[in-house]
C-alpha cells in the first residue's frame, strides 16, 4: 500500500490538492486583509513622493539585446567545446574555427562607433 502511494500519478494528485487548498487559503486571508484596507490611494502608482503622469513605461532593450546575444553565444561555444571527443583531431579543428568565428562575431557586435 506504501508504495502505491509514492507512484508519480498519486504523488502528483496529492501535492496538487494540497497546493490547491493553500491557494484557497490564503486567498481567503488576503481576501479579508483587503477588505478592512480602505486607502483612498492603494491603487495610485507611486514614485517617490511624486504623481505619475504617465502609467506606460515603455523599456528601451537596445542595452540589453546584445549582452542576451553574448551569454546565449558564449554557452553555445562552452558546449561545443566541452563535447568535442578528446583525441579528434577534425572535432578539434572545427571547435576552434567555430569559436575563432564567434570571437569575430562578438568583436562586430560590441564595436565601437
Amino acid at each position: 500500500m506504501s508504495v502505491w502511494l509514492l507512484t508519480t500519478p498519486v504523488a502528483f494528485i496529492v501535492v496538487m490538492l494540497f497546493m490547491m487548498g493553500l491557494l484557497r487559503l490564503l486567498g481567503c486571508l488576503s481576501h479579508v486583509v483587503n477588505s478592512t484596507d480602505k486607502h483612498s490611494g492603494k491603487f495610485k502608482a507611486y514614485a517617490c513622493g511624486e504623481d505619475v503622469k504617465n502609467h506606460r513605461i515603455s523599456p528601451d532593450y537596445s542595452e540589453f539585446f546584445p549582452f542576451a546575444f553574448f551569454f546565449t553565444i558564449m554557452h553555445v561555444l562552452a558546449l561545443v567545446v566541452v563535447t568535442v571527443p578528446a583525441g579528434s583531431l577534425s572535432a578539434t579543428a572545427m571547435a576552434i574555427g567555430y569559436a575563432s568565428s564567434l570571437a569575430i562575431g562578438l568583436f562586430i557586435l560590441f564595436r565601437r562607433p
